[in-house]
């Protein structure tokens, strides 16, 4: 397969550009959390333990950059922001599925 460029940067393989999208440790657990449900960012803080505010913002920043999630702001006070799955993510969610099923499998193998 040939090198392709997206958004500026050079990819040598389809897999190197998903797993850039949504790897590292914390880009899968917050579209898991949103996969059944919109979320707003405290409960989202609440729900991913050691996740500090700046890195949580950083990641849905991310993830609504790269097509994955929809942040709704509401003309309120205290303001109100919600997020939630575009399609693009929620067709992720089969292969992160996918990825957490054979964790998981891997955990028990090690009795973890």
């Amino acid at each position: 397969m040939s090198d392709f460029i997206y958004n500026g940067k050079v990819y040598y393989n389809p897999v190197q550009l998903v797993m850039e999208q949504i790897g590292g440790t914390w880009k899968a657990p917050i579209l898991w959390r949103l996969k059944d449900q919109t979320m707003r960012y405290g409960e989202l803080r609440k729900d991913i333990p050691h996740i500090s505010d700046k890195m949580l913002t950083t990641q849905l920043r991310e993830l609504e950059e790269d097509g994955y999630i929809h942040r709704e702001v509401f003309a309120v006070v205290p303001p109100k922001t919600e997020y939630s799955l575009t399609e693009q993510g929620k067709e992720i969610i089969e292969l992160i599925t996918t990825i957490r099923n054979y964790g998981l499998k891997m955990m028990e193998k090690q009795h973890i």
